[in-house]
């Protein structure tokens, strides 16, 4: 099936109040090359231009809203596709931020839809979330039989710079990943900064960042899994950090990582570490972080 008509599955965001950004990608093969064919956005958001710093095979893709954060009432989309033999990683340049919402609850909404043994790779840089803030987020992943996806979200809740900590607010996640039409994995969450979240051993522990790393569509051996357990995550360079608990989990066709510390960067750095490990094994190329993230 064509990219532009895999668009067409997912609905176009409708919002009422606040900026609309709505971005529409479609990535197919060209010969021995990944190439973006179908650009379109609307309102704030938009890309670069497609680069290749590991050569034709793999689309790197830099998705920017210029406005530099999400307040009330805001609505950002983005619907991707990628065609059969495609392969593309998307990431954005920097933090993306949440702002105090006093009205309307801020949305981000991402649809995936990948096709014969496309690949993609969703690397977004971490989202900060102010006090006060209200936001929903969600992915929907719509995957071929053969087709294959890295993707995570790394969270700071307040602004530890400014001794800011996230004690007003919601935070709503929802993700879903299918296989073939099949429920593979899914995620939903309902938060209330005032229920106890952050001092919760359910929620954060008093830690004031998490993160979810998911690797879908692979069959991983022991030796693998073995390999990614031995990561290490790095430690914050504070005196008052404490040592950051993590986890790997496995499930048919899921690889499923979990940080809770108190570093973006941290957390940045240990998903960094298992990409590592797993893409050569997994797709047959060693990493290559995208040039947006040494700016």
């Amino acid at each position: 099936m064509p990219p532009d008509t895999m668009l067409l599955r997912h609905p176009v965001c409708v919002q009422r109040t606040g900026w609309q950004g709505h971005l529409e990608l479609g990535f197919g093969r060209r010969e021995d090359r990944t190439v973006l064919i179908r650009n379109r956005h609307r309102g704030p958001l938009q890309v670069q231009k497609a680069l290749y710093p590991e050569g034709g095979d793999v689309c790197h893709i830099a998705v920017l809203h210029p406005p530099g954060g999400v307040a009330a009432g805001d609505v950002l989309c983005v619907n991707a596709s990628l065609g059969d033999g495609s392969r593309a990683l998307i990431t954005t340049p920097g933090a993306t931020k949440w702002y105090r919402s006093e009205g309307d609850r801020a949305q981000h909404q991402v649809r995936i839809a990948l096709e014969g043994d496309a690949i993609l790779e969703w690397l977004p840089r971490e989202n900060i979330v102010f006090d006060g803030a209200n936001i929903s987020l969600e992915l929907d992943v719509d995957m071929s039989a053969h087709a294959k996806y890295f993707g995570w979200d790394i969270f700071g809740f307040g602004r530890r710079a400014s001794g800011e900590s996230w004690r007003r607010g919601t935070f709503r996640i929802r993700t879903s990943i299918r296989r073939a039409g099949r429920a593979l994995w899914s995620e939903v969450a309902n938060i209330d900064a005032l229920s106890g979240f952050a001092e919760s051993l359910a929620g954060l522990s008093g830690f004031t960042v998490c993160g979810t790393f998911v690797v879908a569509g692979f069959d991983i051996d022991a030796t693998r899994l073995s390999a990614c357990r031995d990561v290490a995550p790095p430690l914050a360079i504070s005196s008052v950090s404490r040592r950051p608990m993590v986890a790997i989990t496995q499930v048919p066709g899921v690889l499923i990582a979990r940080y809770l510390g108190d570093s973006t960067e941290d957390a940045s750095r240990w998903f960094t570490g298992l990409w590592a490990t797993l893409r050569p094994a997994l797709t047959g190329k060693v990493v290559c972080p995208p040039r947006v993230w040494a700016c």
